[in-house]
């Protein structure tokens, strides 16, 4: 007879080593392929969603960070509502993932790193009129220029990488 997940996560305990501040506690092994083909098909719908609400568009940003607008907070309302909602469903129902793991919630200390972080993010999202999320939409719409602020931020990503166990945590 052979054992289900279930019954060798409860026989038996694995230790993962944390290789970042959000550790994935997925067991299961994804082959390359097919797990970068969907988040490629999410990608792409995610980027003809921000297009279609113009959530990628610069003079949106602009409008919301000097509040003469509300579409980008109803936008980001929006998705935390449905975050809200949808976390609370997850572990209501004790639904699985599509391997049929688990998911787990890690809880998050608080720290004032965090805060000057979401400054500088702020800041920068200001500056640029792009975040994460919509810059390869934004490249992918032909505004080419945001190639700089994308190198800028794994640029950003890089130095915190050599930086950070000298940064306060």
């Amino acid at each position: 007879m052979q054992k289900t997940t279930d019954e060798f996560i409860d026989t038996v305990e694995i230790e993962q080593p944390i290789v970042c501040d959000a550790p994935n506690d997925q067991i299961a092994k994804e082959t390359l392929i097919g797990s970068n083909l969907k988040y490629l098909v999410v990608g792409i719908m995610f980027g003809i969603v921000f297009v279609k609400a113009e959530i990628i568009s610069w003079y949106r940003i602009q409008e919301m960070f000097r509040l003469h607008s509300f579409h980008m907070y109803g936008v980001i309302g929006t998705a935390v509502v449905v975050g809200i909602i949808s976390v609370w469903i997850i572990k209501r129902f004790n639904i699985k993932t599509i391997q049929g793991e688990q998911v787990v919630f890690h809880n998050k200390q608080f720290h004032w790193g965090t805060v000057v972080g979401g400054f500088m993010f702020g800041l920068g999202w200001a500056i640029t009129g792009a975040c994460p999320g919509p810059l390869f939409a934004q490249i992918g719409s032909g505004f080419l220029v945001v190639i700089v602020t994308l190198l800028s931020a794994i640029a950003g990503t890089w130095v915190y990488g050599l930086v950070k166990e000298k940064l306060p945590h």
